[in-house]
C-alpha cells in the first residue's frame, strides 16, 4: 500500500505537458535499430510510414547510421530538449536512461518494457524511481509495460504496433485510452475497421507517473475528441477521474468505459498484469455511471456503444420502434426486447394516421412493423415509414433490421434507407443492422449509412444488447440532485457500535424503530416489557457481538413475564457458552412486530470511490438470489422507488396474487435518510439495517449496526 500511495504522490504533482507526448515535434529512438522483428525498427518504420514529419533521432552505440539517418551513441549526444523518447531496450537500462533523458530536458519518455511494478520488488522500486524523476523533472512517463500511443490526427505512432490505416477522417473522433496496450490496439483496429474517426490511442501500462486520468483530462481539452473509449482494470485517482466524467459530461463528450474485474479472478488477473490492486467492481460502477460515464461489459459492447456515441447527435433512449421485414422476426424482437428491458410503444391502425397512410392496405400498423418485402417492388417505403416514425412522439429511436440475403436486393433496400435519411435527417436516433452476417451486402451501402450518422450492426442482437445499455445509462447518469445531508449528533467513538446506540442515534435522524430499552437485569426487563406490551424480543447487546444470532443472542415471541425469565435465562447462558470472555451491555427489550415482507437497507463508505447504498430481500432470499442494487447516495425518492421496482422480489411489493400492496414510499425514505446520513458523515464506514420489514402502511427497521473509522 505504501508503494501505491508514493506513486499516487508522483501523479499528483505531475505537471501539465502531454502534449509534447501526444502531439511531438521531435522524437529521439532510444535502441533504433534496422533489425527485422526489433522494437526500435517497428518504431522507425511506424513512424516513416505515417509520414511523421518532425525530427527523428535514433541512438544506437554501434551504428553510426539506419538507412539514410544518422545514430548517435547516448543520450548525452542529443540537442536539449527533444519532446518525446521512446524507450526501445530491456528493462535494465531503462532507469538510466529515464535519468540521462530528464537531464538533457527531454518532455517525455516511452516504456514499452515490462517487469517493474508487476515483476517484483525491485522492479517495483525502479517503478518508484522512475516516478520520483518525473514528477521532480516534469517529464511525462508512459508506461512502463505499455505499447505507446498513436496520434492519427496528426501522424505521430508511438508504437511498434502496425495499425491498419484510418479509411476516414472526420471532424467528431474518438480518442481510446486503455491500461492494457494490446486491448487499446485491438479497439483501434475494430473501430478504423468500422469507419469510426480516431483521434488516438493511447496505453498507460503500470502507469508509473501518469495514468489514464491525464490522458482524459487531455482528451475532454481537445476540442477534435468527442467520445472518449476507456478499458481501465484499476483507477488509482478515482475521485479525480469522477471529476474529469463530469467535466466531460458538461462539455457534451461522452465516456464509454470497459473495466475488467467483475469476478474474484479477473482481479487478481489485474493485480499481476498491472502492478495495482484492483478495487470493488460494483462500487467503482455506481459512482461512474452516476458521474455519466456510460459502462459496458464486452469488448465487443464497448466497440458498438462507442460507435452510437460517436455517430449519434443523441443518444438511443425511451421508446423504440423496430422495421422489419418478417413476421417470425417480429416475434422473435419481442421476445428480446422484452428481455432486455427496451420500451417498445404499442402502435395500432386507429392512433398513427401517419404510418398507417405510408403502408400498404395490407401491412397492419404494428410495433415492430413488418413491412413484408413490399419495399423491394416499392422502395419509397422505407422513406414514407421512416419520416412517419420520425414525426412520432411517442417514438425516440428507430431501428431498421434488413434481409441482407442477396446482394442486388439488399442494395435496393439499403439505397433505399440512406435516400430516406437525406430527406428526413437523423433527429432522432436511427439504427440500421442486417439479420443474416455474413450476406450480400456491399460495403458502399454501409459506407453510405455510416457517412449519413447511421451505425450498421450485422447482427440485430448486437444492436439491441447496446441500446439496452444506452437505456440503463439514461436511468443511471442523471446530474446529481442538490439534496441536504445530516450528521450524527455528539461525538462517537470509532469502531462497531451496537444495536442500542446505532438506534439511539439513528431515531433523531427519521429511522423507523419498534419501541425498545436496555435492561441489566431481568426484574428491570419485566418492567421494560410491561410498559411496552408482550410479545417481546430479547436481544443480546455488545459491540463485539455483531451477529447475535449466531450466538444464541435472539430470543423472539417472548409472551409473559414467565416466558421473559426463562428467555433471559436463555439468552445468557447461549452467549456464555458461544462467548465465554464476552460482557454485556446489556439486553435489549424491544416490541415484537407483525410480520411482513423482510428487506435490507445498509451502506459502504469505500475508501477510494465514497458511499453507496445497498438495498434487496432480506434474510436467505439475498444470499441465494442476490437480489440487491447498489445505489448512489445522491436519488431522489422517486427514483429510489423505480430502483425498488427492479428487484426480483418487486412484485410481493406491488400486490402478488391478490396479496396487498406495500409501503415502497416507506422504504425510499429509509433508503434517503441513509443517503443523507453518508454524504454527511464521511467516518462512517458501514451502516447495516437487516431486516428492514415492509408493511402496507410504513416500514420499521428491526436491526441497526453502525461501523465507524
Amino acid at each position: 500500500m505504501g508503494d501505491d500511495l508514493a506513486m499516487h504522490r508522483a501523479i499528483d504533482n505531475r505537471p501539465a505537458g502531454i502534449g509534447r507526448l501526444v502531439r511531438p515535434r521531435s522524437i529521439v529512438i532510444v535502441g533504433a535499430s534496422d533489425k527485422p522483428g526489433s522494437l526500435g525498427a517497428a518504431v522507425l518504420r511506424n513512424l516513416e510510414r505515417q509520414g511523421f514529419d518532425g525530427a527523428i533521432h535514433l541512438i544506437n552505440p554501434k551504428r553510426d547510421r539506419i538507412g539514410d539517418r544518422p545514430c548517435v551513441a547516448t543520450i548525452a549526444d542529443l540537442p536539449a530538449g527533444v519532446d518525446v523518447a521512446v524507450l526501445a531496450i530491456p528493462r535494465a537500462g531503462v532507469l538510466d536512461a529515464v535519468t540521462a533523458l530528464a537531464a538533457r530536458g527531454t518532455g517525455a519518455a516511452v516504456i514499452f518494457s515490462a517487469g517493474f511494478a508487476e515483476g517484483g520488488e525491485d522492479g517495483l522500486a525502479e517503478q518508484r524511481e522512475i516516478a520520483r524523476i518525473a514528477s521532480e523533472t516534469g517529464m511525462i512517463v508512459e508506461g512502463p509495460n505499455c505499447l505507446g500511443l498513436v496520434n492519427f490526427r496528426d501522424n505521430v505512432s508511438l508504437t511498434f504496433v502496425e495499425m491498419p490505416e484510418p479509411r476516414v477522417r472526420g471532424e467528431r473522433r474518438v480518442g481510446i485510452v486503455s491500461q492494457s496496450g494490446a486491448m487499446a490496439a485491438v479497439l483501434a483496429t475494430t473501430m478504423i475497421e468500422r469507419d469510426v474517426p480516431l483521434t488516438c490511442y493511447i496505453s498507460t501500462g503500470n502507469e508509473a507517473a501518469s495514468g489514464v486520468e491525464d490522458y482524459v483530462e487531455y482528451l475532454i481539452a481537445d476540442e477534435g475528441t468527442d467520445v472518449i473509449a476507456m478499458i481501465v482494470e484499476h483507477f488509482r485517482q478515482p475521485a479525480r477521474f469522477l471529476a474529469a466524467a463530469r467535466s466531460a459530461r458538461a462539455a457534451g463528450k461522452r465516456i464509454v468505459l470497459l473495466h475488467p474485474g467483475r469476478s474474484d479472478a479477473a482481479r487478481a488477473s489485474a493485480a499481476t498484469h498491472t502492478g495495482a490492486m484492483a478495487g470493488d467492481h460494483a462500487v467503482m460502477r455506481v459512482h461512474v455511471e452516476r458521474a455519466g460515464v456510460i459502462v459496458t461489459e464486452t469488448l465487443e459492447e464497448l466497440g458498438d456503444v462507442t460507435e452510437i456515441a460517436l455517430r449519434c447527435q443523441t443518444l438511443p433512449f425511451g421508446g423504440t420502434a423496430v422495421v422489419a421485414e418478417s413476421g417470425a422476426y417480429k416475434a422473435l424482437t419481442l421476445d428480446l426486447c422484452e428481455d432486455l428491458g427496451i420500451p417498445l410503444p404499442d402502435l395500432h391502425d386507429d392512433d398513427s394516421p401517419a404510418l398507417r397512410a405510408a403502408l400498404p392496405d395490407f401491412v397492419p400498423v404494428s410495433n415492430p412493423l413488418d413491412v413484408t418485402a413490399q419495399g423491394l417492388v416499392d422502395p419509397g417505403l422505407y422513406g414514407r415509414t421512416l419520416s412517419a416514425l420520425a414525426s412520432d412522439a411517442r417514438i425516440d429511436t428507430i431501428v431498421v433490421t434488413l434481409i441482407q440475403t442477396m446482394a442486388d436486393s439488399a442494395h435496393i433496400k439499403f439505397a433505399a434507407v440512406t435516400q430516406a435519411l437525406a430527406e428526413i435527417g437523423t433527429g432522432k436516433p436511427i439504427l440500421v443492422a442486417g439479420l443474416d452476417e455474413g450476406g450480400g451486402v456491399n460495403d458502399a451501402d454501409i459506407a453510405a449509412l455510416r457517412q449519413r450518422g447511421v451505425p450498421y450492426f450485422p447482427t440485430t442482437e448486437r444492436l439491441f444488447r447496446a441500446l439496452r445499455t444506452l437505456r440503463a445509462h439514461a436511468d443511471r447518469s442523471a446530474d446529481a440532485s442538490a439534496l441536504p445531508s445530516t450528521r450524527l449528533d455528539g461525538e462517537v467513538a470509532g469502531g462497531v457500535i451496537p444495536e442500542h446506540r446505532a438506534k439511539a442515534l439513528l431515531a433523531p435522524l427519521g429511522f423507523p424503530f419498534p419501541p425498545a430499552e436496555l435492561a441489566t437485569s431481568v426484574d428491570q426487563a419485566t418492567s421494560i416489557a410491561a410498559r411496552l406490551g408482550y410479545p417481546v424480543v430479547l436481544k443480546a447487546q455488545s459491540r463485539d457481538l455483531s451477529h447475535k444470532s449466531d450466538a444464541g443472542g435472539v430470543i423472539v415471541g417472548l409472551a409473559d413475564d414467565r416466558a421473559l425469565a426463562a428467555g433471559w435465562q436463555r439468552l445468557h447462558a447461549n452467549v456464555s457458552a458461544a462467548r465465554p470472555e464476552l460482557v454485556l451491555d446489556g439486553v435489549l427489550i424491544e416490541k415484537m412486530g407483525d410480520r411482513g415482507i423482510e428487506l435490507i437497507v445498509g451502506a459502504r463508505n469505500d475508501p477510494d470511490w465514497g458511499p453507496v447504498i445497498l438495498v434487496g430481500s432480506g434474510g436467505v432470499t439475498a444470499e441465494l438470489l442476490h437480489d440487491v442494487r447498489l445505489l448512489p447516495t445522491d436519488l431522489t425518492r422517486d427514483a429510489i422507488m423505480a430502483e425498488l421496482g427492479r428487484l426480483k422480489l418487486a412484485a410481493l411489493l406491488t400486490g402478488f396474487r391478490g396479496s396487498p400492496k406495500m409501503d415502497v414510499g416507506a422504504v425510499a425514505d429509509v433508503v434517503m435518510a441513509l443517503g443523507s446520513l453518508m454524504r454527511g458523515e464521511p467516518a462512517i464506514r458501514e451502516v447495516d439495517l437487516n431486516p428492514v420489514v415492509v408493511y402496507p402502511r410504513g416500514a420499521v427497521i428491526l436491526d441497526a449496526l453502525i461501523s465507524m473509522a
